[in-house]
């Protein structure tokens, strides 16, 4: 039976920018980076006190998808603090923090311009 998800990729064209950014700018920690294949590493990066993380890696094949909208959404508590705190460390946002009616949300981007998507639940009722 299926119990969750253990990660997402993100294609990336250098591997080394990626995990720097995603460590340094976003927080993520390193999980395994090893030899995968001639061209490229297995990077699986942890995100601190959640069950999902994310691999930093591009199939042979899908390097088209490198620099497109991901459909990856990151939720956080505040969207605005974290864009803010986000910001400061040099993180370039595609879309400011707006609040909807189910919550806030921003988009950032990436250093090969993944377009990511930052967001959080309003109160529920």
């Amino acid at each position: 039976m299926i119990r969750g998800i253990k990660f997402v990729g993100i294609p990336v064209r250098d591997q080394d920018v990626a995990l720097k950014f995603y460590t340094e700018a976003i927080g993520m920690k390193v999980m395994t980076d090893q030899p995968f294949t001639p061209q490229q590493r297995w990077i699986e990066l942890m995100i601190p006190g959640a069950d999902t993380g994310v691999a930093l890696f591009t199939p042979e094949g899908h390097e088209k998808r490198i620099g497109e909208h991901q459909s990856i959404s990151f939720w956080c508590d505040d969207v605005f603090a974290t864009a803010d705190a986000m910001k400061k460390k040099g993180v370039i946002f595609t879309k400011e923090p707006t609040t909807e009616p189910w919550g806030s949300v921003a988009v950032f981007k990436d250093p090969d311009g993944n377009q990511l998507v930052l967001s959080s639940r309003g109160k529920q009722k």
